[in-house]
């Protein structure tokens, strides 16, 4: 792979440019979203994926994701998901994948029965079934061709960086749109509930998730890799950005999960650093308390301290709110029902919707893929569940030297419980965490 580090300063440069000229012609965005798969396929095409391109591709569809839903730039909300599962599949072809990932194949069959469920279940409900099993199936089944292709597949550790910096730079682009479109909070401040206007006029969540995100991959750039004051100064800029719109989108599970992310990669490098090294992480703690102190109480004041009582779960005027979940504990509740009344083979892949609205009178979208999976799919949901929790903590065993396990482990998890799958972000970050990861340079990879 090229090393994008080098150039990395012209491509945010690009990057602000990117959104700045989608905010003046929004129909840019579908240009945008075009040209992606287009110019990515001839990528890999040239190199015949030698070095994973396909990896640098799908990773920056996935930073993409929201501005391209928030501009209207995809063409429908899977647009995205469909783009990385045909670019796994072509690294496929190119590279061959591993024989040990057939589990993630067998998780795929065990979604066949909820499916044959609902194929049924059209003849009792007014359920259009090719929308429902795309909406409900398309991230379980981007998440498994994922891992397919990465599951155990060598990379270097520099190389995982340039992934990772090339779905951090579309987040960056992201994050200028929302100051474009929003560039004084204050003016759009009703409540403590979850901002669309703070959020680019698009869902807080889905927002909220990507700048979380993008907040864990521009720390890790400014404490790992700013080898000079440029470079730390920008990482430092871009961090605050970041995390400022991140904070007052109102939607906290981002937000959370990019703390938590951020605590396990802190605790990891302290654990597995010598007594030298553990001396420096007391300023690289401080600064990050410090940064953190900052940011928080800059968006306190820029919020009228609303955010202080969103995090506190309390409502504008400061009484508590008796849902903690905004409506999320109500839906999983029924699903759990659902789950009881349907334990084998569960109501259907995409029927829970309906029959939430019918039994419960709840009429939303689930947003916590667990109980989705259990309530929908039953007792093959159970499988593969425990297909996805268990298998990244056995390869994990031959494979310390993936700093980054925890974190992008920790990230699918909080996601989907928060989230589902509703951005191929969680299926992409969860097959990255069953990479082998090595920190030895290029000629001794080759030898």
């Amino acid at each position: 792979m090229k090393n994008i580090s080098r150039s990395y300063g012209f491509l945010i440069l690009i990057h602000g440019i990117i959104a700045l000229m989608i905010f003046i012609v929004p129909f840019l965005s579908k240009i945008y979203a075009l040209l992606i798969p287009i110019v990515g396929f001839y990528f890999v095409y040239k190199t015949k994926n030698k070095k994973n391109e396909v990896l640098l591709v799908a990773a920056y569809l996935v930073g993409v994701e929201v501005l391209l839903r928030m501009t209207g730039g995809n063409f429908n909300n899977e647009y995205v998901k469909f783009s990385v599962i045909f670019f796994m599949l072509l690294g496929m072809i190119y590279s061959n994948f591993s024989t040990n990932a057939f589990i993630y194949w067998f998780f795929l069959v065990l979604l066949i029965p909820g499916i044959l469920i609902t194929s049924i279940s059209t003849d009792y409900y007014n359920v259009d079934v090719k929308k429902s099993l795309f909406f409900n199936l398309s991230g379980p089944v981007c998440l498994a061709i994922c891992a397919i292709y990465m599951f155990q597949r060598k990379v270097l550790f520099s190389d995982l960086q340039n992934v990772v910096i090339a779905m951090g730079l579309p987040i960056f682009s992201t994050t200028v749109y929302l100051f474009l479109y929003n560039p004084n909070v204050r003016d759009v401040l009703t409540g403590t509930q979850s901002n669309f206007e703070t959020s680019g006029g698009f869902g807080p969540n889905q927002v909220s998730t990507v700048l979380g995100l993008g907040i864990f991959i521009f720390f890790t750039q400014l404490i790992l890799f700013s080898k000079s004051k440029f470079r730390m100064i920008l990482n430092g800029v871009l961090l605050v950005m970041i995390c400022y719109r991140a904070i007052v989108t109102f939607s906290r599970g981002g937000v959370i999960t990019a703390v938590v992310m951020i605590a396990c990669l802190l605790c990891l490098m302290f654990y597995f650093s010598n007594a030298k090294g553990r001396g420096k992480f007391a300023l690289v703690f401080i600064v990050t308390g410090l940064m953190g102190i900052g940011i928080w109480t800059y968006t306190s004041l820029e919020t009228g301290g609303l955010i202080n009582k969103r995090y506190a779960n309390q409502d504008a005027a400061g009484r508590l709110k008796k849902d903690r979940l905004g409506g999320r504990e109500e839906i999983m509740d029924s699903e759990l029902k659902l789950f009881l009344d349907n334990p084998i083979l569960g109501t259907g892949a995409g029927m829970g919707k309906e029959l939430r609205k019918q039994m419960f009178n709840i009429d939303a979208a689930s947003h916590n893929e667990i109980t989705r999976m259990l309530s929908e799919h039953g007792l093959f949901g159970i499988f593969g569940l425990l297909i996805l929790f268990v298998t990244p903590f056995v390869l994990y065993v031959n494979n310390w030297q993936h700093l980054y396990f925890f974190p992008f482990y920790l990230f699918w998890l909080l996601t989907i419980n928060h989230a589902a799958m509703r951005t191929a972000a969680p299926a992409f970050v969860y097959a990255l965490s069953l990479l082998t990861i090595s920190v030895r340079n290029n000629q001794e990879i080759n030898k």
